[in-house]
């Protein structure tokens, strides 16, 4: 029963939908890094609902840091973030201690934890446990943006509508972090129109998202079992709604043949770097100084209103089930600071394991 993720930074989460709170503990930070309070209150407002395309379900945020941080810094010891629920309506979830939504984790929680778990909003499997890791990656993404290493995740393809991918990520972060819908190109009111039509129609869609990340040096990573790719997939696995990934070109360098598929050497301002990055910033998985760029696929929103044939998993019957309370009709416009957050706890737990503990600490 492990929520925890790391080696040298180790994030662990608590909380269930509709308890008094989630949250987060931050361990093996380095002492000495600047934790800017506003930064995290803007981190959680991208995640936060902002709209009708996003569920009614909307929470201050108004979190608070309990241990680990002192006159503005990291101490070095446990860092702890609390965030109270204060939006909830129980009532709405009754059925679901013995009904199976759909594709959601309410039968797997009633066999893994035989009854005893929380079902309200779906207790510890609920994206409302997600706000603890945004308010610890937006303190990961100060450290590592002292370091020139940015990051940031857009939606890419959604409802039909295509977004252009990153090619300049240190100057299209900011772009995608200043909108509502993070987009490079200027789609949100399609973008939006999609995922309207379909909550008009009782139903929901996914999408495909892409993160980016520029700055990283060349080197980090290992061979084998812990490949950058590896440790970057079993995060973002992590967060319910992702069914899969691909890094650079991913499964279509599968339609390729070698000479189309390598990315070529050169020198440029005498450093290596690649003349393409159809690999996506990683040899080997050890990254070899270029951007790193994944893609991720993100199913449909499983809450849906329409009737579903499902099982009564106490009764051992069938029975249908028409959901209601409030739902995203699409949660890809508010994954991606999710999966940006604990992208940037990665990263500085694989900088932290291949060049020491202070390596992100700002100089007293």
């Amino acid at each position: 029963m492990k929520n925890s993720i790391g080696t040298g930074v180790i994030l662990t989460l608590f909380g269930e939908s509709h308890g008094p709170a989630v949250g987060v503990v931050l361990d093996g930070l380095a002492p000495g890094l600047p934790v800017d309070e506003s930064a995290i209150e803007e981190a959680l407002s991208r995640r936060r609902p902002a709209g009708p395309a996003d569920t009614a379900r909307v929470e201050p945020d108004s979190f608070r840091i309990l241990s680990g941080v002192y006159r503005g810094r990291t101490t070095g010891t446990p860092l702890t973030i609390v965030i109270p629920n204060e939006n909830v309506r129980s009532a709405d979830y009754s059925q679901l201690e013995r009904v199976a939504r759909p594709s959601h984790a309410d039968y797997t929680a009633q066999m893994k934890y035989h009854g005893f778990q929380d079902p309200r909003g779906g207790g510890h499997f609920s994206g409302r446990v997600t706000a603890g890791i945004v308010a610890a990656g937006a303190i990961c993404r100060q450290a590592l943006s002292s370091k020139g290493i940015l990051l940031g995740t857009h939606i890419l393809r959604c409802g039909g509508v295509e977004d252009a991918p990153f090619t300049d990520v240190a100057s299209e972060v900011a772009r995608i972090e200043a909108r509502r819908f993070p987009l490079i190109l200027d789609l949100e009111d399609q973008v939006e129109a999609a995922v309207l039509a379909a909550k008009r129609e009782q139903d929901s869609l996914g999408g495909m998202i892409q993160t980016g990340i520029c700055g990283l040096p060349a080197g980090l990573g290992e061979p084998w079992f812990d490949s950058l790719e590896g440790v970057l997939a079993r995060a973002v696995f992590a967060v319910g709604g992702i069914k899969g990934i691909e890094f650079g070109d991913g499964f279509g360098l599968a339609a390729l043949r070698g000479s189309q598929a390598n990315d070529p050497f050169r020198m440029q301002d005498g450093r290596v770097v690649t003349a393409t990055n159809r690999s996506g910033g990683i040899n080997g998985g050890i990254t070899n100084g270029m951007p790193v760029l994944f893609n991720m696929a993100v199913k449909p929103t499983p809450s849906i209103s329409r009737k579903q044939q499902t099982v009564d998993f106490v009764e051992g019957k069938e029975t249908e089930l028409g959901l209601t309370g409030r739902h995203d009709p699409a949660i890809i416009r508010r994954i991606c600071p999710v999966v940006t957050a604990l992208v940037a706890v990665v990263l500085c737990d694989q900088l932290s394991l291949r060049f020491g503990t202070d390596f992100l600490a700002t100089k007293l």
